[in-house]
């Protein structure tokens, strides 16, 4: 026996979660990018659970820049509440091997230009 969609006991169906995250500052984007990943990923702050491998759908704005960036990524990385250096609590979204991946890694990266290769620290590490 199947359950019907509007069966108040069927299990709910796992749909990525919506995660939007404006950056308004360069130092912001900085300490929240993610460039060791493959595909570049973003570090989103958020209280909510999640494990790695959840898939996260993000809706990223990157300060001054009008476009919106929808991120279909997956969950690589958790910082837990009360972690060491009192980093924030939150997650790592892995972009994806995609155009809307390689679009937003290329966008952050032009915005960054030569902070990427500072030794500031970040989020992650």
């Amino acid at each position: 026996m199947s359950a019907h969609p509007s069966d108040p006991n069927a299990a709910p169906i796992a749909r990525p979660t919506v995660l939007s995250l404006a950056i308004k500052e360069k130092a912001a984007l900085y300490a929240a990018y993610m460039p060791f990943l493959k595909n570049g990923g973003m570090f989103v702050p958020t209280q909510k659970p999640y494990k790695i491998g959840d898939e996260i759908y993000l809706i990223l704005a990157l300060m001054d820049d009008p476009n919106k960036y929808p991120i279909a990524g997956k969950v690589v990385w958790i910082t837990p509440a009360g972690a060491n250096n009192n980093k924030a609590q939150g997650i790592g979204v892995h972009f994806p091997d995609d155009e809307t991946g390689q679009r937003t890694r290329l966008r952050i990266e032009e915005i960054l230009g030569a902070a990427l290769r500072s030794s500031r620290a970040t989020h992650t590490l």
